[in-house]
């Protein structure tokens, strides 16, 4: 159902460019606390109108809703194109959710002090936000692209300016990977719009589906494979999948908060998001045919990603490999081809947003306070700042999964999906669950050095106490961890139709794959 008239996605999508342009007529000299509350205030505004958007999805309907479609250049079949549906739109609230976050972590960030240019700094922030939300409504390819591309350069500007001691290494690395992957996806999508004669990718699938679509299939090295793998790989960076993740810890290390909040929040989101929107329904065959190997990457993801958490002496490298790990469960969900395997992995997004968020906000506050993310320079915090110690308690065991907490219901879910699942199975998930158990191996270690035993540093006795904005920041993600923990099927409930859909397109192919390449 397309509409002309302005939809409740677009006013979401361009509400983050309304307090940007604001900001470009402000003077950093005078106006400062004006710019900092401008950025809060448009943020909040686009997190609420994000709830609107939730409140205003028929969660019965499995097709894209409140669509907006206007011809750009008509003459290749691209046009801005945007809609949501139950794949999507937990993420477009993630994303306005991460952004008012990493707004208030930004309050109280000495580097943004010490080098200046704070509004530019928070016009990066908003232009992150609008772009981080078009690549979850647009459903044009090449304007997909487009937003794709354009969250790489105030990411890249918020690390290499921002950033710690070797930002510009950092920054560097994170571009050129990110970019050379989407090349690749770049050639697979000119290649598949000139075949389908338009970009709008809910046309192609449906082209693919009645049968008027077809890329030619005949084992893991067909013309389909190499598609598949042209999106699989860009996504693979992005996410990232082992053994493609090296350019990660360095960007987490490198970054500021705000820039670890939302780096690890959402934009690795867009990874996992674009295996679901392009690879699976665009692709089928090929996404049956090779879900065993990308199980095998995702598995050796995470269980590396969290053995070597466990090594790591730097606060921030260890969350940073934390990622690797999580992340990994959440690609195994979706290649498992099912719908609790689907299901519990876009919670698992929204869950590894919350909790990976929360943990980098923690490391950042003691960072600013001590200004060293070495484990050993701590110890016995809770005892200086036990309502810290308590709340960074409550987000390390939702990292870890346990019952109660979000993290649980996202894993156990997921872990469903893989064992029923024609493509992975048993095995998988055996060699996936020893993961859960290393991340309360390594989460424990890391809470025992930093919080418990005795206080006996003189520096971190006399450690300052929270800030407002500090509090204002991780409450809101302490409640969203004990909700979704409590009440999980507030959040499945909106993603189920899309959900069974996409599986329902998906299980045909499920079925012919898996008896032509065992």
């Amino acid at each position: 159902m397309e509409n002309t008239g302005l939809s409740l996605v677009t006013v979401v999508l361009f509400l983050p460019m309304i307090g940007f342009l604001i900001l470009l007529f402000l003077r950093e000299q005078t106006q400062l606390q004006t710019i900092k509350y401008v950025t809060l205030g448009t943020s909040l505004i686009t997190f609420v109108a994000s709830l609107l958007l939730w409140a205003a999805l028929d969660i019965n309907n499995p097709a894209l809703q409140m669509v907006q479609r206007i011809d750009w250049l008509p003459q290749y079949g691209i046009s801005f194109y945007v809609g949501v549906d139950g794949l999507s739109l937990l993420l477009v609230v993630l994303s306005t959710f991460i952004t008012v976050i990493a707004t208030l972590a930004s309050f109280r960030t000495h580097a943004l002090e010490e080098r200046g240019r704070q509004k530019l700094y928070y016009l990066f922030m908003l232009l992150l936000e609008w772009a981080m939300i078009g690549v979850f409504v647009v459903q044009d390819m090449i304007i997909f692209f487009i937003f794709w591309e354009i969250t790489l350069v105030p990411m890249y500007f918020m690390i290499g300016i921002w950033g710690s001691e070797r930002r510009v290494y950092a920054a560097v690395k994170f571009f050129l990977y990110t970019m050379a992957g989407s090349l690749l996806m770049l050639l697979a999508i000119l290649y598949v719009g000139t075949a389908a004669g338009t970009f709008a990718l809910p046309e192609i699938t449906a082209m693919i589906q009645n049968g008027t679509l077809s890329f030619p299939f005949d084992g893991l090295f067909s013309p389909q494979s190499f598609l598949f793998l042209g999106f699989f790989i860009a996504f693979a960076v992005k996410v990232p999948m082992w053994p493609l993740h090296s350019w990660l810890p360095d960007a987490h290390v490198q970054a500021p908060t705000a820039g670890s909040i939302i780096l690890a929040g959402v934009l690795l989101k867009m990874g996992t998001y674009g295996m679901l929107r392009f690879c699976l329904p665009m692709f089928p065959e090929a996404s049956v045919a090779w879900a065993p190997v990308v199980g095998v990457l995702a598995v050796i993801g995470i269980i590396y990603g969290a053995w070597v958490s466990y090594a790591q002496t730097d606060m921030k490298k260890l969350v940073a490999y934390s990622s690797v790990s999580h992340m990994g469960f959440i690609v195994l969900g979706i290649f498992a081809l099912n719908a609790q395997g689907i299901s519990g992995s876009i919670l698992q997004m929204v869950n590894h947003g919350v909790s990976t968020g929360g943990l980098f906000l923690i490391v950042g506050m003691l960072y600013e306070r001590r200004h060293t993310k070495e484990m050993a320079a701590f110890g016995g915090i809770w005892t200086a700042l036990p309502v810290l110690g308590g709340l960074a308690l409550l987000i390390s065991l939702s990292s870890m999964g346990l019952p109660g907490l979000n993290g649980f219901v996202g894993e156990f879910t997921i872990l469903m999906g893989t064992l029923g699942s024609q493509s992975l199975g048993f095995v998988f998930a055996l060699f996936a669950t020893t993961g859960v158990i290393l991340a309360a191996v390594y989460m424990l270690y890391f809470y025992q050095r930093v919080f418990m035993g005795e206080l006996d540093k003189e520096e971190n006795r006399q450690i300052e106490k929270l800030h407002w904005s500090e509090y204002a920041a991780l409450v809101p993600l302490v409640v969203a961890i004990i909700l979704i923990g409590i009440q999980p099927f507030i959040f499945f409930q909106p993603m189920d139709a899309s959900v069974g859909q996409l599986v329902t397109q998906m299980q045909p192919f499920v079925t012919s794959v898996v008896q032509l390449v065992p």
